[in-house]
């Protein structure tokens, strides 16, 4: 398949993650090609009620789009009145996170994870979740510094990629143009151990068998270990 950009089948877009963008504990913006979110860590003391008391802490994550980060203006998310999709990509970000951070070594403090995306071109969601492991790394380390932390709370990395059909051919890190017209849309979610928190995949048009869903995520796995990759490489910078 020849895709617009020139990239071959299972090549992601270009990907960087630019730690201290604002002053924020852990701070990264995160872009995935023209796909850009600003994701921050925040600690705050306390947890939510029903941890009180149980020597452990807790990680929730918001999500949500600035009105210019489409073509058409998104009008803003109004107190009480979430749209149903940043609830649900806000619930996999936090799922995402809390499946590589145990809990009981950050004390009873809250992180809070927030995801804003300045510009959309498909992929907010993966893009929102590789960057704001990054953020969340260096958060923990602001929190060792601190001596607020146990013991390192991280069990490793983690990533997350779109994959999807187009015309009977499976392709990884869809853009827009190309989420438009995908037979199916597929969204992974994957630990530095090879092991998937999340995979989240429908048909958009005809139902799919288990000979492309393989092959589907065959390519996302290697995209994402090529994300982990691009995750070190920003934190030794």
């Amino acid at each position: 398949m020849q895709r617009i950009d020139g990239r071959a089948p299972g090549d992601p877009r270009p990907i960087t993650f630019q730690r201290g963008f604002n002053k924020a504990p852990g701070s990264v913006l995160a872009s995935f090609g023209e796909t850009r979110v600003l994701c921050t860590a925040c600690v705050t003391d306390g947890v939510p009620s029903f941890l009180k008391g149980k020597g452990r802490g807790w990680l929730t994550a918001e999500y949500s789009m600035l009105p210019s980060s489409t073509t058409d203006r998104k009008s803003r998310d109004r107190t009480g009145r979430v749209d149903g999709r940043s609830i649900e990509i806000q619930r996999l970000i936090g799922r995402s996170l809390r499946g590589v951070l145990d809990m009981k070594r950050i004390t009873e403090r809250t992180i809070w994870i927030d995801c804003d995306v300045l510009q959309a071109d498909g992929g907010t969601r993966t893009t929102a979740i590789s960057g704001a492991w990054v953020a969340l790394h260096d958060a923990l380390t602001w929190m060792d510094s601190k001596r607020i932390l146990r013991s390192w709370p991280l069990s490793g990395q983690l990533g997350a990629i779109s994959v999807g059909m187009i015309d009977g051919e499976p392709v990884c890190d869809l853009d827009y143009s190309e989420d438009s017209r995908a037979d199916v849309d597929m969204n992974l979610v994957m630990t530095g151990k090879g092991e998937f928190i999340e995979v989240q995949g429908s048909a958009e048009g005809a139902p799919f068998g288990r000979e492309p869903l393989n092959r589907m995520l065959e390519l996302g796995e290697a995209a994402i270990r090529h994300i982990f990759d691009v995750q070190k490489k920003a934190l030794e910078g």
